[in-house]
């Protein structure tokens, strides 16, 4: 069978569609383990022209079959290209979602992650965030809580918050809205 055939076979099997729709780079290697590397690239790009695969962005590709209709397609992305490091949802993202900012940020999400600080492009569908942190994790576990739709881990608003600080988002951190007062006589 031609590779570009073994690998639309591969991706419309049931048990593939069980998932978001998206794929790292890596993931269709063993479906060809003596093919060399520039040949495993030949085979992607054709995929990729052929209409088979839509590359999302930096190694992360949407099965065009069946593409990620949940509206999470760049918490999904990020979940896979940083899948080695700790990642969580916070800063804008997260206070934009509680209503603590004025603003919502379109098209951009921002998670602080264990990993390297970037700024990645994911064409049509926006742009992912990554803010490095050596904060230990032990430190905060009990300020996060995981977001079964998004695929990652979610700061609290006050972990948020404290982020906007410690990682100087001061242009941001002048939308964030008064809190108003508990009424104590409920």
């Amino acid at each position: 069978m031609q590779p570009l055939n073994q690998l639309e076979h591969w991706l419309i099997r049931p048990e593939a569609r069980q998932n978001t729709g998206l794929y790292h780079v890596s993931d269709f290697r063993s479906l060809f383990p003596g093919m060399s590397p520039n040949a495993y690239r030949a085979v992607i790009h054709r995929a990729e022209r052929r209409g088979l695969l839509e590359r999302v962005c930096q190694g992360v590709y949407q099965f065009t079959g069946a593409p990620d209709a949940s509206g999470r397609i760049l918490f999904h992305a990020a979940a896979l290209m940083r899948a080695r490091h700790f990642n969580y949802i916070s800063l804008e993202t997260v206070l934009s979602d509680a209503g603590v900012i004025s603003q919502v940020p379109m098209g951009w999400i921002t998670l602080v992650s264990t990993g390297r600080t970037a700024t990645v492009s994911c064409g049509r569908y926006g742009t992912i965030e990554f803010i490095h942190t050596e904060r230990s994790m032990a430190d905060i576990a009990g300020q996060l809580t995981y977001d079964h739709d998004c695929h990652l881990f979610r700061a609290s608003v006050d972990l948020a918050v404290d982020d906007m600080r410690r990682f100087n988002r001061k242009a941001t951190a002048d939308l964030i809205l008064p809190q108003e007062p508990a009424d104590e006589h409920l």
